[in-house]
């Protein structure tokens, strides 16, 4: 089951405090924004879980519009919180669009990271990449970002979340009328990508 506890007005399930805890930290992209209730990853994620009889509670915290900042602030009560076993961290992507200094971006990742570790749970990063009209330099540096701060931290990488979706050959169909969040036919793809990183991390 699902225990969503952000500001975006998804229901709260109850689970049994012994299963162990998956808490996603992210933005849009997993708080499933412009989506029908149920359709994002994260949800789709608990089904997963149910399939395959892994007794796991996911706890989305993620919300609309965060940033590496915001998430690194509220990262430390949610694990006095949830106590997690595996916490997944999806941010960065609103960091660039407002021009956000990319030394701070990394330092945030790399923050909660450890921050992460030092409780006791698994971390994985997800990591995004940006399009080319952002310049090749800073594209470059952006997503080297989540790779350094991977390695300092000892976490699982995903290089790109948005692997097979934007940088398909015609990726205007697996994304909203925005073109920047990904829609409901796209979900199934993210957590495909996921998937492979996030399961030994349950065992």
């Amino acid at each position: 089951m699902v225990v969503s506890v952000g500001l975006t007005g998804y229901c709260a399930l109850a689970m049994s405090r012994s299963a162990p805890v998956v808490l996603v930290l992210g933005d849009s992209l997993s708080a499933e924004y412009g989506l029908q209730r149920g359709q994002g990853w994260v949800s789709l994620l608990t089904d997963q879980l149910a399939t395959q009889k892994i007794p796991a509670q996911v706890v989305n915290a993620s919300l609309s519009g965060e940033t590496t900042s915001g998430g690194r602030s509220r990262l430390p009560l949610l694990l006095q919180q949830h106590q997690p076993q595996v916490v997944i961290i999806e941010l960065g992507s609103n960091d660039a669009l407002r021009g956000l200094a990319l030394a701070q971006t990394q330092d945030n990742l790399l923050t909660m990271s450890k921050a992460a570790k030092a409780s006791g749970a698994k971390v994985l990063l997800l990591g995004m990449q940006m399009p080319p009209n952002y310049g090749a330099d800073y594209a470059q540096q952006f997503a080297k970002a989540f790779v350094q701060a991977a390695q300092q931290s000892q976490a699982q990488l995903l290089p790109f979340f948005l692997k097979g979706i934007g940088d398909d050959p015609d990726p205007l169909k697996w994304f909203q009328a925005d073109r920047i969040h990904p829609n409901a036919a796209a979900q199934a793809q993210l957590l495909k990508n996921t998937w492979p990183l996030l399961q030994p991390l349950l065992k």
